[in-house]
Parts: C-alpha cells; sequence; structure tokens
C-alpha cells in the first residue's frame, strides 16, 4: 500500500480538486497547500474574507455527569464555571508540565462539551482523557471527526459575508469572540465558534459532512477566497498563534511558551497541577521569542539562534510577513535574550544573520482569536 493511499480526505477533497488546490500530506491528511499565489490568498484575509478547510483538526464530543469533572482535571482551565455557549483556549498538559495539545473547549450544555484538539494530536488527546477517566465514572466520548466537517471563515468581511447565509444574528453583540451557537446555514444545521488562527474576526463552522461541500461553495460564490494551509501558517505567524509541533510540544511547558495566562495550576485534581506549580513558581531558563530580520534571509523552523559562537537556541516558526513586509519568527532562547531591542542571529545556510527580538504577536489586527477570551 502506498503512503498516499494510507491519507484520509476530508468530505471537501473533490471540491479542492475542482479548484486546482495543490495537496501535501499533513498529520495523515491530504490537504489543499495552495491554491495559488500563498501571499494572495494571504492578502485576502487580511482585506476581505478567506476560507479554509479545517475538518482534518479533531471534533470530540464528551458529555455526562462526570464530564466537567474529567476535563477540569485534565485541561489547563477550568470548564465548571463556564456558561453554556462559551469557549475557552487551553493546553493539555502531561503529569510533567508537557504541553500534549493545545485547543479549544467548547461548552454545549450543561453535560455537555466539544473539545477541538489538533489533527495529529488528536489519538494522543484522546489517550490522555481516558487514562484519566475514573472507573465507574458517567463520561461518554465520542469522535466525530469524521461526520462533522469545519470550515474557517475569516477576516474583517468574515460577519457581513456569513450573514447572507444565515437567519441568525451575527453581530458582534450578539455572538461575541468565543462564544458559540447553533445556526442554520444554507440549510443545514452548523455550530458555529466566533474563533480562528488568524488575527482575524470569523468563525469556525462545524456542518454535517454532507453539507460541507454546498456550504462551502456558497461562501466562495459571496466573493470568500480558498485559502489553503501555507496561507494559513503566514497568518498565524503574524498573529503569534503557536503550532503545536512547531512550537510547542511535551518538552515545552506553558510557561517558555508564553501561555501562562491560559494555565490555572492552582487546583487540587488538576493532574499537572503539581508540576506546573513548581515551574511557575521557580520561573524558567528559556522563553518564547518574536523576532524581526535585519539582515538578508528566512528563518524556518530548526535553524539555530546564536551568539558569536555559542548556540543560544532554535526557530521554532519563521517566515515572510506579507503584510508587515519582514521576514519574522519565533524561537527559544535563554530568558536573558528575551527583552525586545535585543540583537540576536540566526544562523541561515551556515551564515550568521542579524535579527532583532520584537514583541508578539507581530500584527494584532481585530485580535479576537487567542488574546480576546
Amino acid at each position: 500500500m502506498s503512503c498516499e493511499a494510507t491519507l484520509r480526505r476530508t468530505p471537501l477533497y473533490d471540491v479542492h480538486a475542482s479548484l486546482g488546490a495543490r495537496f501535501v500530506p499533513f498529520a495523515g491528511w491530504e490537504m489543499p497547500v495552495q491554491y495559488g499565489s500563498i501571499l494572495e490568498e494571504a492578502r485576502s484575509v487580511r482585506s476581505g474574507v478567506g476560507l479554509f478547510d479545517v475538518s482534518h483538526m479533531g471534533r470530540l464530543e464528551i458529555s455526562g455527569t462526570d464530564a466537567a469533572n474529567l476535563l477540569n482535571s485534565t485541561l489547563s482551565v477550568r470548564v465548571d464555571n463556564l456558561g453554556v455557549g462559551r469557549a475557552r483556549y487551553n493546553v493539555i498538559c502531561d503529569s510533567s508540565g508537557g504541553i500534549i495539545d493545545d485547543c479549544i473547549v467548547y461548552r454545549r450544555g450543561r453535560e455537555r462539551f466539544l473539545l477541538v484538539p489538533n489533527a495529529s494530536n488528536t489519538d494522543a488527546v484522546i489517550e490522555w482523557l481516558e487514562e484519566w477517566t475514573p472507573d465507574g465514572s458517567d463520561v461518554s466520548m465520542k469522535n466525530v471527526t469524521a461526520d462533522v466537517a469545519m470550515i474557517a471563515c475569516q477576516g474583517p468581511e468574515a460577519e457581513e459575508t456569513l450573514q447572507r447565509l444565515t437567519d441568525f444574528d451575527l453581530s458582534i453583540s450578539n455572538l461575541r469572540p468565543f462564544r458559540g451557537r447553533t445556526m442554520t446555514i444554507c440549510g443545514a444545521s452548523c455550530y458555529v465558534g466566533r474563533t480562528g488562527y488568524t488575527g482575524e474576526d470569523g468563525f469556525e463552522i462545524m456542518a454535517p459532512s454532507d453539507d460541507a461541500p454546498a456550504l462551502w461553495q456558497g461562501l466562495v460564490d459571496l466573493g470568500a477566497a480558498a485559502c489553503g494551509l501555507a496561507a494559513r501558517d503566514v497568518l498565524r505567524l503574524e498573529a503569534g498563534l503557536l503550532l503545536h509541533g512547531n512550537d510547542m510540544d511535551t518538552s515545552i511547558n506553558p510557561y517558555e511558551a508564553g501561555l501562562g495566562r491560559f494555565v490555572e495550576p492552582d487546583r487540587e485534581a488538576y493532574v499537572a497541577g503539581k508540576a506546573l506549580r513548581q515551574i511557575r513558581d521557580e520561573g524558567t531558563a528559556r522563553k518564547m521569542i518574536g523576532f524581526a530580520m535585519e539582515g538578508r534571509g528566512i528563518a524556518r523552523h530548526g535553524y539555530k539562534i546564536v551568539d558569536g559562537e555559542s548556540t543560544i537556541g532554535e526557530v521554532s516558526s519563521g517566515g515572510p510577513s506579507p503584510t508587515l513586509d519582514l521576514n519574522i519568527g519565533m524561537g527559544y532562547v535563554p530568558t536573558e535574550y528575551s527583552e525586545p531591542g535585543t540583537r540576536i542571529e540566526i544562523e541561515i545556510r551556515g551564515r550568521p544573520v542579524v535579527a532583532q527580538v520584537t514583541d508578539l504577536p507581530f500584527y494584532a489586527g481585530s485580535n479576537v482569536s487567542v488574546g480576546a477570551l
């Protein structure tokens, strides 16, 4: 069996193929990486509205009288005080404080939650939750990833565009960031969260798989641009949003990653609490930074960050920013190198190139993504 034959396809695969998408293997899925110019796709989201097929991400329905207790003990934030219809960003840490995944949890009912992990980590998240599910507890966990497609509609014109396909009032006063509601779109019952991963206002639409192609086409007919994973990576980097597998993994804790504000470690039942309290109280020796290149060259994942002859860190993400017309990146360095304005060097093909540490995010935009919790 070939590698290609093992890749999964989303319900929108044929739509992407008809649009001339170039596909790449990603986290076990055959995903569209671009349709034309990556930079043009990214700019369409900054100036108008763009669509991303994010159906490869996990959708886990967790319900039962003990569902909140399970999530309270395994997520970095409490969910028992989360109102119905609200969502919260969090990280899932192992017993040492390493990041298994970052995800969004929605509360859809008093005893009903929806957890959205990254595609490559869905199985690991399921295993972690199952490991900490007490025997005899009333918890049901159902993986509905194959049954429910997910489309991200992002950009300053996202609300106006999606509003034309639904009678639900999408105005920001009625559906604030990190809220979710069930609504009918193009005749399909969808659950829609005002969340995203681009630094722009927008929505993540979860629709029955069979209805996803018509919904996608309806948005395209209204002017939304089809965008691939490459543009999504450019946009999330500009917005300073981390990518698990690049910018964090189980060797990195949330305090090093700058995600401490999404951690509530002082809970007795929280399985990572002891380790995270110790890390928080002792402080960390390294820290995530953003940087802008001053010399010519593009920093990429895995490149060394150096100070003279010494390697002091590693680039976790990097690339050109079409919005800022700069080459930018993120990485980990010793804390003493993390102050904005500090000059560092990135080793690019054996040559040190000067960069300057900057504040994150690079691009604030409408800033209704993670920072709007």
